[in-house]
């Protein structure tokens, strides 16, 4: 069956468990469950899984809901990777036939022996329509932002990758993909599978989500997974700092949106102590924007000559106070080099401004006092929307290329008097830090709409927002008729 087509049928069941109280978010982590149950039955070779805890137990089980019970339970108790999978799992299908027709699709399909990979495929358009469907979608950071990011960053075999804020593995799954393109050596290949990768997610849920969806892609076994740790990974131990033996080569992140935050890092010993709030001895200005406190955590995770590509909303670039402070600082200790401004429209979230900022941590030795920040300006007259126009991989293939990763050194300018509309463009150091509060919010293209699109729906949207809940509408139907079929 055509990846499509499978995904549409396996995600339209949530709908008939909608009516038990199952959420989207529940439905994706059962489907997790059975998933790798079904996985590991089709490798036995490879996955040894303890006694009736495999997929023929619940297949032959003439009691589905105690047996189910039962091996998850058995499962979250049985360490390596599986405790880490399966802790705190519970069935939350509580309808026997229902549970057993879910298994019964899952069962009709073979998972890894493939030619393409069908269960990564698959497992990805899952993720996402959670992401349309349940409101988690400003969380979702587009498929093509991530390849751009990676693209640009390109990491090398041997180096770690960590994501503060990993959510479900998606940058993790893209440098995975990245680094899979050339052939690996045996070290660089079991370094991938167990080593490289570094995550943090609040989200106890979410985190299970990652490492199955690593896990789906050849990342860790079912005796050692890879470093995910279910955490907020801004708060550090005693010494509130990071640790050199934790520093990484790279950092790949989306923070979560949202201004503020109850848990509040400082750098004062006294008002960690008093106020509740917690040390961060390596951050440069107490915030409660967890942007900002983002950022810099971000940047005290990196090894000399360490490189990052964070998403960051358009307040990081103008906000006064902590948010100056930060920016003067960030562009003292790192070098800023690169900001792509994301159109509107790409995530789940409406109004969402974002950009990416990539930079270095270079040696103490080697900061030069004349540096650029080159700007591509992807926003203005730009219209996307999540469904009817969405961002594509090709959109961005200009920024890749002009961002240059083989030379950063080499780069042209498509602006200049002559051809005022071209999108790349550099402002120096100098011309930043003289700008109010370091004001890093520029654009230079003219915006030939007539109407204020943040104050106003564009009619275009407008009738494409139409027309998006007709196909909506029809494709409940076509899952309606998926079902018929059974």
């Amino acid at each position: 069956m055509a990846t499509n087509n499978l995904v549409a049928k396996i995600w339209s069941f949530c709908d008939t468990l909608r009516d038990d109280g199952l959420g989207y978010g529940d439905y994706l982590e059962q489907l997790t469950f059975l998933l790798f149950l079904k996985m590991a039955d089709e490798n036995k070779s490879l996955y040894n899984l303890p006694k009736k805890c495999d997929w023929q137990t619940i297949l032959m089980s003439n009691q589905i809901i105690e047996d189910y019970e039962n091996l998850l339970k058995n499962l979250s108790n049985a360490g390596g990777m599986l405790s880490k999978i399966f802790a705190g799992a519970q069935n939350k299908i509580h309808d026997s036939v229902k549970l057993k027709r879910l298994i019964k699709l899952i069962n009709g399909e073979n998972w890894t022996n493939q030619d393409v990979d069908i269960k990564g495929e698959i497992y990805e358009s899952l993720l996402q329509k959670n992401a349309e469907n349940s409101g988690a979608g400003q969380y979702f950071t587009p498929r093509p932002v991530i390849s751009a990011m990676i693209t640009c960053i390109d990491p090398k075999p041997m180096e770690t990758i960590a994501d503060p804020s990993c959510g479900t593995g998606g940058f993790f799954l893209g440098a995975l993909n990245h680094l899979n393109e050339k052939p690996l050596s045996k070290e660089e290949a079991d370094f991938l599978k167990f080593k490289a990768f570094h995550g943090w997610e609040i989200e106890k849920s979410t985190a299970r989500l990652c490492l199955m969806n690593l896990f789906l892609h050849g990342v860790g076994d079912l005796k050692e997974t890879p470093d995910i740790q279910v955490t907020d990974s801004l708060k550090r131990g005693i010494d509130g700092k990071v640790e050199e033996n934790e520093k990484v080569t790279i950092v790949l992140a989306n923070p979560p949106f949202g201004v503020s935050s109850s848990d509040i890092p400082t750098i004062d010993v006294a008002q960690s102590k008093n106020d509740g709030y917690f040390l961060r001895k390596d951050f440069w200005v107490t915030t409660g924007n967890k942007q900002l406190a983002f950022l810099q955590h971000i940047v005290s995770m990196l090894n000399e000559n360490g490189r990052a590509a964070v998403v960051l909303p358009d307040n990081v670039l103008f906000e006064g106070g902590a948010g100056e402070t930060i920016r003067k600082k960030l562009m003292e200790e790192t070098n800023l080099h690169t900001i792509l401004r994301l159109p509107t429209g790409i995530f789940y979230a409406q109004g969402v401004k974002a950009n990416v900022l990539f930079f270095d941590k270079p040696q103490e030795s080697v900061k030069s006092a004349n540096k650029e920040v080159w700007y591509y300006d992807y926003r203005t007259n730009i219209n996307h929307t999540p469904k009817k126009n969405p961002l594509k991989s090709t959109d961005l293939k200009e920024f890749i290329e002009l961002y240059n990763s083989a030379n950063l050194e080499k780069r042209k300018e498509t602006w200049s008097q002559e051809t005022p509309e071209g999108r790349w463009r550099k402002y120096s150091y100098k011309e930043l830090l003289t700008r109010d509060k370091t004001n890093l919010d520029i654009f230079w293209l003219r915006n030939d709409s007539i109407i204020d699109l943040d104050n106003l729906t564009d009619p275009n949207d407008l009738a494409q927002e139409i027309v998006e809940n007709i196909e909506d509408a029809l494709e409940s139907f076509k899952r309606v008729a998926l079902k018929l079929e059974d």
